[in-house]
């Protein structure tokens, strides 16, 4: 009878990369809805690359920690900025103008609507994780109720402006705790407080 080795491959949160892609990209996407930088050219390498593969990556990653809520939580954000990028090539007309002509923005709102319902229940999800990303989706649900309202061109200047400043938040939120998650594990105590979940369901 042979002896049976069992191999433990061990890998590193990947929250903090995640968290610093999408701090990255919605940075950079808000200073275009805030009106501080003009177009989209210059967000699209953030957006591929910060925003959908960076996510990715750390969804792949967190789905070896057997994570389903971060796989799930990464891997719909990535893939969302790849069609966020893929939208706005469509509508310079990279992809040609017979698409750049038939481009309805309304379908894009639908989709911002599909993605505030997931980001809801994400949300109460996130309240058994920490405080800071359960306050990441929260500004994620303003964000897309923000985009949802307005690409139906409903009170258009107050709800674009909605989403830009739920935009910059989660910025903010996500550098925090992208620092958080990294200092504190690599200096083994709390450098930076996430606090604690709020434990309603568990």
């Amino acid at each position: 009878m042979q002896n049976q080795q069992e191999i433990k491959m061990i890998t590193a949160d990947p929250s903090a990369l995640g968290l610093f892609g999408l701090a990255m990209v919605t940075l950079v996407a808000s200073s275009q809805k805030l009106g501080l930088t003009d177009g989209v050219s210059l967000v699209l390498p953030w957006a591929f690359f910060l925003g959908g593969i960076a996510q990715l990556f750390a969804a792949s990653q967190d789905a070896k920690h057997n994570n389903i809520f971060g796989t799930t939580a990464f891997g719909a954000f990535g893939l969302f900025w790849f069609g966020v990028g893929l939208t706005w090539l469509i509508q310079m007309g990279v992809l040609g103008e017979g698409l750049a002509q038939q481009a309805d923005s309304r379908q894009l709102g639908v989709a911002f609507i599909g993605y505030l319902i997931f980001s809801l229940f994400m949300t109460v999800g996130a309240m058994e994780t920490h405080k800071v990303l359960f306050s990441i989706f929260v500004a994620i649900d303003f964000l897309f109720i923000g985009l949802s309202l307005s690409a139906f061109n409903i009170m258009y200047h107050y709800t674009h402006l909605l989403a830009a400043v739920a935009e910059l938040i989660i910025a903010l939120l996500s550098f925090y705790g992208s620092a958080a998650i990294v200092l504190n594990k690599h200096f083994g105590k709390t450098v930076l407080p996430i606090g604690k979940p709020f434990g309603i369901f568990k």
